[in-house]
């Protein structure tokens, strides 16, 4: 079932509507930036052995329409507005994680690039702020081919930003995105998105490994099917000294929705009741199993623990301490 109904036309309207959407407002747990300066984009940690650093590719400033598209939209605005959260748009991060483990250096996606929206495509220059040094990177994995995961993966010379690199996708995903005639069989507003995916899939050099559930992309480092958001969208879980953290790409996309209604779809959810299910299924296993979890989109930098509430769930953020 393919739904996807957001236009990037109408992204890029979102987008230029942010500046205002930013501006704080009373009862909502929204804190300018300051004046002049920028934050941090990038936050490190520990898990086990591995080094963990989560790395900013900017935002998104999108509307709230593709929030619980099948709720009413009167629930959908009750909800935000008891969490103190804007009702006329949806300030959506995006979170990157790497991984370093043993000799391997593993990213997961690659941004927009400057083909999307003009508030991300800052993965690279971040990277670089962090301290990772580009041709360090030795794997990276694509959860899933939307644009603010897969668009940035070519420079402004159609070449691969990572050249050295082993990419890895899920098959079905790279098979779904490769259908002769996609892009004349899906609606009009998919089918740059289609496009694009197959430009990015297929730009020169790249060195793909088509990986099934549980492939492992580096000893600790491994994906597991998670689809709904995609039909065959993977998501990846990283294990090192007995603790776990699972890198969730785009099967939550709201830290609050996605746990206290996963029964509400996405707009960008390709079959909804089949993300409702991943989604399900994940929030029982990361709060049975005490496994962390990060959200690409959830605030950054995305990092916290399942908490059980009722017949739901709760995002509980990470508390972040310094060595």
């Amino acid at each position: 079932m393919t739904r996807l109904t957001t236009t990037r036309r109408g992204l890029l309207k979102a987008a230029a509507a942010a500046p205002a959407l930013a501006l704080p407002a009373p009862l909502m747990a929204q804190i300018s930036g300051p004046a002049g300066r920028g934050n941090p984009a990038h936050f490190r940690f520990d898990l086990g052995a591995a080094r963990i650093t989560v790395v900013s590719d900017g935002h998104l400033g999108l509307t709230i329409d593709g929030l619980g598209v099948n709720a009413d939209p009167a629930e959908v605005l009750a909800f935000l507005e008891a969490h103190r959260l804007s009702t006329t748009g949806h300030y959506s991060h995006t979170n990157h994680v790497v991984i370093e483990t043993g000799d391997a250096t593993v990213l997961v996606d690659v941004g927009s690039g400057d083909r999307f929206l003009p508030t991300a495509g800052r993965l690279l220059d971040n990277l670089t702020e962090a301290g990772i040094d580009h041709g360090a990177i030795t794997h990276v994995v694509i959860t899933h081919a939307h644009p603010d995961h897969i668009w940035g993966i070519r420079d402004d010379f159609d070449e691969p930003i990572l050249p050295d690199a082993e990419y890895v996708i899920g098959a079905g995903e790279y098979d779904w995105w490769m259908q002769d005639g996609l892009a004349g069989s899906v609606p009009a507003e998919m089918q740059q998105f289609v496009v694009g995916a197959v430009n990015s899939l297929t730009a020169d050099g790249l060195d793909w490994t088509m990986a099934q559930d549980g492939h492992e992309v580096v000893p600790g480092v491994r994906l597991i099917s998670t689809p709904g958001h995609t039909l065959n969208h993977m998501s990846v879980m990283v294990e090192s000294d007995g603790k776990q953290l699972l890198a969730l790409g785009d099967a939550m996309t709201h830290a609050y929705i996605s746990m206290e209604r996963p029964d509400w779809f996405a707009g960008f959810d390709q079959d909804g009741p089949m993300a409702s299910a991943t989604r399900l299924r994940l929030l029982d296993m990361a709060a049975t199993d005490g496994i962390a979890v990060l959200g690409y989109h959830f605030p950054f930098p995305g990092v916290g623990h399942v908490m059980r509430m009722g017949d739901a769930y709760r995002f509980v953020p990470a508390l972040w301490t310094w060595g």
